[in-house]
């Protein structure tokens, strides 16, 4: 049985992975200078991580039984297309709540101590300076009330903060609201048509004067239009990005090099204990799909 991994980040997940496979399973890595499609036609388990599964894609390999998606989110499967040829897909949820909320902790109050501008404090030998806020007091406005968005809820109550939560049935006159009462915004909804450039022009203006923003989820759930003119305009007192627009990302895109802007490089999943819960289920489901045995969290 050969597996083939599809992406173009997050590889210590694969050692993970095949540290747990049986003997006679092959795990390999797709070289992205080449396309896709040609080097899968002999595989019979794809991993997308985060690479496009389109319908060229799934119908080359000649024998595939399984696309087991080695995290949460399955927007770039074509799940029409594996229905179509009878194939199941499968994700790994429930892995990197705690991992993705400490992240979004981690962005937070580096926003709020200023870290960019301490950085360079230090490297200047400037004492006592900058000025940075404390979070103790303040409400934090989280959008997804799933498992990192519920950890990150029960880590901030702990620092004292108030929490506005917004899930999927959360009216756009509600969601307003929130802005205008939040002095910090986590977001960890899903990438969906709806919540596709979510934090826009109109989120972004009912948002506090020097309020922050943090985007642990996905990248264009934020306009980045909006976002940077709200930086500009001084209308927000930062902004913590761990996902992007496009990746991997130029790191020289003058948003990134902002003093007000902290940035991880998608990393927010990325803990040895969340790899060892993916790990688990990929290779357990890969156990149960030799053995004939039902498979675990099918989506498609």
């Amino acid at each position: 049985m050969h597996i083939v991994f599809c992406g173009t980040g997050w590889f210590p997940i694969v050692d993970a992975i095949r540290a747990r496979l049986p003997p006679g399973i092959t795990l390999r890595i797709w070289d992205p200078r080449l396309p896709l499609a040609g080097q899968v036609e002999d595989a019979d388990i794809l991993l997308p991580s985060n690479a496009h599964l389109d319908a060229a894609v799934i119908a080359a390999p000649r024998h595939l039984r399984l696309i087991q998606q080695p995290a949460v989110g399955t927007e770039g499967i074509d799940l029409a297309a594996a229905r179509a040829r009878g194939v199941p897909v499968c994700n790994a949820p429930g892995t990197n709540g705690q991992s993705v909320a400490e992240a979004a902790l981690f962005l937070i109050l580096a926003l709020a101590r200023r870290f960019p501008r301490a950085s360079r404090a230090f490297a200047e030998r400037s004492i006592g300076a900058p000025l940075g806020i404390e979070l103790a007091g303040r409400t934090l406005g989280i959008l997804g009330l799933g498992r990192s968005g519920t950890a990150l809820a029960r880590i901030a109550e702990a620092l004292g903060m108030r929490i506005l939560a917004a899930r999927s049935a959360t009216s756009q006159e509600d969601m307003l609201d929130l802005a205008a009462r939040a002095d910090v915004i986590s977001i960890h909804c899903p990438l969906t048509p709806k919540t596709r450039g979510l934090v826009g022009e109109a989120f972004l203006a009912r948002m506090k004067p020097g309020a922050l923003l943090v985007n642990v989820a996905r990248g264009p759930i934020v306009d980045r239009g909006a976002l940077l003119h709200a930086l500009e305009a001084g209308k927000l007192g930062g902004a913590g990005l761990d996902v992007f627009w496009e990746e991997p990302w130029d790191p020289n895109d003058p948003l990134y090099r902002r003093d007000d802007v902290v940035v991880l490089p998608h990393v927010a999943g990325s803990t040895e204990e969340a790899f060892a819960r993916i790990a688990d289920i990929v290779a357990g489901n890969v156990k149960r799909l030799r053995e004939g045995e039902p498979l675990m969290h099918r989506i498609a």
